[in-house]
């Protein structure tokens, strides 16, 4: 049986593990909330109180991973794994380049080192099935997805890494452990600074991080 780790138990965390729990699934729900926790225990259910960035830190290994992992905490969490695993003393939150928001759709800035981009000017609807070619509320055609956008973006002495977010269903995405793997190998591998982004075709996050020497 697939293995599927949600981090966070909140709203999207909860929507997520109702909308996939077919039977066919064993899940690992983590939220620090003990409450949140309460109301999904049930069968193909482990439920864990701890942090979801430190629990996929201490439990994340090449020999031991999920098939499939759901962010559903209010941080980014590719972006605090890579920060965690590889500690202060060789990598940081930095500003954002300046610019950055001319360069992706719709921006919102988060913090000074993050800003959360989308292809909709509209609030989309939670079960939206991510159709390939067109945007399931407008039913138009999409100009371009907001992944690809942020692989090819192009600042001076930045270098752009994004982990895909997949449609797993109606209005419930994730990604693979290999792709945070190669993540933190491109990240240690870079000589430059760094945006991590992660995206789906209509929405995504990005962090702005560097690695000592190169801040």
């Amino acid at each position: 049986m697939k293995e599927i780790w949600i981090t966070g138990a909140g709203f999207f965390g909860s929507l997520a593990l109702n909308r996939l729990d077919n039977g066919k699934f064993k899940f690992v729900v983590v939220d620090a909330d003990p409450d949140n926790l309460e109301k999904l225990k049930g069968p193909n259910r482990t439920i864990i109180q701890e942090d979801g960035v430190a629990f996929l830190d201490k439990n994340l290994r090449k020999n031991k991973k999920p098939d499939w992992i759901i962010p559903a905490l209010p941080v980014h969490l590719a972006a605090e794994w890579c920060l965690l695993k590889l500690g202060p003393e060789k990598i940081s939150r930095i500003d954002m380049p300046d610019g950055i928001e001319d360069l992706v759709p719709n921006p919102l800035r988060g913090s000074e080192s993050e800003i959360y981009a989308s292809n909709a000017t509209f609030r989309c609807p939670d079960d939206c099935p991510e159709p390939k070619d067109i945007c399931t509320h407008t039913g138009k055609k999409r100009k371009k997805d907001l992944y690809k956008i942020l692989e090819e973006l192009k600042i001076p002495e930045r270098e752009s890494l994004v982990v895909r977010s997949h449609q797993l269903g109606n209005g419930v995405g994730g990604y693979r452990p290999e792709q945070l793997f190669d993540l933190l190998e491109q990240v240690k591998k870079s000589t430059k600074k760094i945006l991590i982004s992660t995206a789906c075709r209509c929405h995504g996050v990005i962090s702005s991080i560097g690695k000592k020497p190169y801040l």
